[in-house]
């Protein structure tokens, strides 16, 4: 008899339909059944061994919301037996609906030891708590995350331990790490596929994670962790990574597992029915070996891959930005999308003039940055470009790998196009209420105005324009860190950024921005409120206190 290994994961909703994804323990038909007679079942493929499902479910009735069971088989696996939470529900939206999204990145999911948990609450296990205790009051119509939803890179105690037990002393070893340049003698990080799956488990079987991402529906887009830390810096550490012996199966393991666990769930069922890699897949009874080549196809040509998408929840148009693997790392062209996926990303922001009351950009990696950091950046990559000789590039590529200067600010010419692309999106007859880039990556919360010199051109668009940054959900942050983040938005920081910029005689960006609030640390969640051309944001962080809770930090207005 088929049991549940993982699930389930609502994903897509619209006002008729929604997909759920699952794991099963071997192949069977999958089936959703819902309170309100919708339904959906779907075959599973398999995977390296492993057994999924995506089912799409029709016949839903716009404003409503049911409740749903799982079955394998005809034998129902979910809700659990004795579960101590209410029923997984698919809530779907209704014309006028308002929409209210909740966004963050960085989930380090390690297991608490005895009750004591190293980083502090987390913040999704203290949604799932809130709303469990209160199904009918609030809660995310959406839940956007913005990467590093597994860590490949820095692996917990308990799967160290289950990784050295697996590998024993002849098993698979990640090996000539670029930072250490040595064997890592217990094997911390994953190596392949299988690995990748236990970091899942270990996530997403989190009790409070897994019903909360069985009731409220989920967009995702990787980051750097996902694979491997500081993924795509450069082309020259590209090129590092290709000489060890371990990067390419761990490559191709990440990029498998991550459109087997998170970017299906990103289509539609039209795109998912239009999809030939999933088509293709579903047609053989084992699909690994053509995930296998498309994940290398990917890997030898950026274009090859499309992990961008595009979700429009009524008049809320949300672009979810691949800025990892859609890279151009050739420092005479370096670019933070590639010519098609920028093309895709401009005709998705200006199609339909006036369809939309916000635009949403989804990008793991904030666009606007403190003002230091953004002109050490741009420094930086003049430098690594060669603008002041060899010995300097020498010295900048050293300097961009240790301090992590990989952000949109370190490839000038894509801030300047996203500028410009936000700029239109934002002016003229039927312009949005607010675009809003929602980011996340430096384990630190912030909002940031943008406005545009009027002497330089067209002037501010009329959209009120904000970098919406929020990390960590649940990880750290050193307290250099915190004191480099905060000096990093002042006065003096902002002459010492100018300094540096002249040196690598680098333009003034065609845009300003202030900070409007932050930083803020902690474990935490930003959520945006939209109704009409009306935005409110939220941001909370999980604190401790008898049980954990999630305290508002701050409410702020962004349009009226």
């Amino acid at each position: 008899m088929a049991g549940l290994r993982l699930g389930p994961l609502l994903r897509y909703t619209d006002g008729a339909s929604a997909t759920v994804w699952i794991e099963a323990s071997r192949p069977c038909t999958a089936e959703v059944r819902c309170s309100d007679g919708a339904r959906g079942e779907a075959r599973t493929f398999q995977i390296e061994g492993h057994h999924y499902a995506l089912v799409p479910v029709t016949g839903l009735t716009p404003g409503t919301a049911a409740s749903y069971e799982v079955l394998l088989d005809g034998a129902r696996v979910w809700p659990l037996p004795d579960s101590r939470f209410p029923p997984s529900v698919i809530r779907t939206p209704a014309d006028g609906d308002g929409l209210r999204v909740a966004f963050g990145s960085c989930r380090w999911a390690a297991p608490a030891a005895d009750g004591h948990d190293p980083v502090g609450p987390d913040a999704l296990d203290t949604l799932a708590a809130r709303i469990a205790a209160d199904p009918e009051g609030e809660r995310p119509d959406v839940l956007l995350l913005l990467g590093d939803q597994v860590y490949a890179d820095e692996t917990s105690d308990a799967t160290r331990r289950w990784l050295a037990a697996r590998r024993g002393p002849t098993g698979p070893s990640p090996r000539s790490r670029l930072r250490s340049n040595r064997e890592d003698p217990i094997g911390s990080e994953v190596a392949d596929y299988e690995e990748y799956t236990r970091l899942y488990y270990e996530s997403w079987l989190d009790p409070e994670v897994r019903w909360l991402l069985s009731t409220v529906p989920s967009c995702m887009i990787f980051d750097d962790h996902d694979v491997v830390d500081d993924w795509n810096t450069s082309a020259a550490w590209l090129t590092d990574m290709r000489a060890t012996d371990w990067w390419q199966h761990r490559l191709l393991s990440g990029l498998m597992s991550y459109w087997v666990h998170q970017h299906l769930g990103n289509l539609s069922p039209d795109e998912l029915a239009a999809d030939p890699l999933f088509a293709a897949v579903r047609a053989t009874c084992d699909g690994t070996e053509v995930l296998r080549a498309f994940a290398a196809e990917a890997d030898a040509d950026p274009a090859a891959a499309h992990w961008s998408y595009r979700r429009d929840f009524g008049r809320v148009r949300v672009l979810m930005v691949d800025s990892r693997a859609a890279r151009v790392l050739d420092e005479d062209s370096r670019a933070m999308l590639h010519p098609g996926a920028a093309k895709w990303l401009r005709e998705q922001a200006l199609d339909g003039p006036g369809s939309y009351d916000h635009l949403l950009i989804g990008t793991s990696l904030p666009w606007l940055l403190p003002h230091l950091v953004h002109d050490a950046e741009t420094w930086n990559a003049a430098l690594c470009r060669g603008e002041k000789g060899a010995r300097w590039a020498r010295f900048g590529e050293d300097m961009r790998r240790r301090a992590d200067l990989e952000h949109w600010a370190a490839f000038p010419a894509s801030f300047e196009a996203l500028a410009e692309l936000i700029a239109e999106a934002g002016s003229g007859p039927g312009a949005p209420a607010t675009v809003c880039v929602l980011s996340g990556d430096v384990h630190h919360a912030y909002i940031a105005e943008a406005e545009w010199p009027s002497p330089a051109g067209r002037g501010s668009p009329d959209a009120r324009v904000l970098q919406l940054t929020c990390s960590p959900v649940h990880n750290s942050v050193p307290l250099s860190m915190r004191l480099g983040f905060r000096f990093g938005w002042s006065a003096a920081a902002r002459a010492l950024g100018r300094r540096f910029a002249r040196h690598g005689r680098c333009p003034r960006p065609p845009v300003n921005w202030r900070r409007a609030g932050g930083p803020w640390f902690g474990n935490q969640l930003m959520t945006l409120t939209l109704h009409g051309r009306s935005a409110r944001l939220r941001l909370e962080q999980a604190v401790r206190g008898g049980r954990p809770r999630l305290r508002t930090v701050v409410e702020s207005e962004l349009a009226p």
